[in-house]
């Protein structure tokens, strides 16, 4: 089986007279292409999520099983932020050299968030903040969330970033490693809410806010420590924008007693920050759009301190 296939539209229009063949004659362009997975654009109102390496495909089915559980809960917390719950699932397909499941989910309009200016996200950082709340919740009797090495586990697990841990980040890495661990019960956590898959709607001419669309690529879902989702705030905001997505965190009942997340946890989401950050600068020729992210991030950690 290879590792890593070409997604075309030709495949993607095979694959849904295959197996949705009321589909397939929809307009059909590819709208992203990331490390895991092609979108494919299906008309108007829809989007194939092919995956195209091996390592891609546990996350559909992640998806899959878990975005169902947390829906409703997400649209009473944050209404009008579309969650990419699966509309239709595909197989994988023999007669199309095809090994992976894949999705059909649905289209939103907008930009990615880390096409946006930085202070303009501070408008819709409640919204973040609101729905964040919502996910972190612990799992209902008899869930159980996919397992995943790499998010929502202690920081002591994970490799040390990438980056230069001299000075100052190496003080906040520290910082991070000394942060009391996480105790409390599993709370379901995201895994990558980084502006890269944060939806915007620009507002218009300047004269509406831009808002937050769409939260999207929950492959990474799992359970654990909530700060491996919240290190994504020095990915994001200013510090504006950091402030009022933690006071909102605490107005939405965030936490074990419901008043916001403790120092420990943020000096943990610190640490967390850093990880991404050093992925996001890691591969500056393959994903160049990713770097500005790392870039501030770095740049807003070593501020704070």
């Amino acid at each position: 089986m290879k590792a890593e296939l070409d997604v075309t539209v030709d495949l993607a229009r095979a694959l849904l007279r295959e197996q949705h063949p009321d589909l397939a004659d929809l307009p059909l362009r590819v709208a992203a292409n990331g490390w895991d997975n092609v979108m494919v654009r299906a008309g108007d109102d829809l989007v194939l999520r092919l995956p195209r390496r091996a390592v891609a495909a546990p996350l559909i089915a992640n998806e899959l099983a878990a975005l169902p559980l947390l829906a409703p809960a997400l649209a009473t917390a944050a209404p009008g932020v579309v969650v990419p719950v699966p509309l239709r699932s595909g197989r994988p397909s023999v007669a199309l050299g095809y090994p992976w499941p894949w999705s059909v989910t649905r289209w939103v309009d907008g930009v990615a968030a880390a096409a946006t200016p930085v202070a303009a996200r501070r408008a819709w950082a409640p919204t973040l903040a609101r729905f964040l709340a919502a996910v972190h919740r612990p799992l209902a009797a008899g869930v159980t969330a996919p397992g995943n090495p790499f998010r929502g586990v202690a920081l002591r697990d994970r490799r040390p970033p990438a980056l230069d841990l001299t000075g100052r980040v190496a003080a906040l890495w520290q910082a991070a490693l000394d942060a009391d661990p996480y105790a409390g019960p599993p709370v379901w956590v995201h895994g990558d809410p980084h502006p890269a898959n944060l939806v915007v709607v620009p507002g218009e001419q300047g004269d509406t806010p831009d808002r937050l669309a769409a939260v999207v690529d929950f492959g990474d879902i799992t359970a654990g420590d909530p700060a491996s989702d919240l290190g994504t705030i020095w990915l994001t905001f200013d510090a504006a924008g950091r402030a009022v997505f933690r006071a909102t965190l605490a107005e939405a009942g965030a936490g074990p007693e419901g008043r916001g997340w403790d120092e420990a946890t943020w000096a943990r989401a610190r640490g967390w920050a850093l990880v991404f950050a050093a992925a996001m600068l890691a591969h500056p020729e393959e994903h160049p759009s990713l770097v500005p992210i790392g870039e501030h991030a770095v740049a807003a950690l070593v501020d704070g301190l």
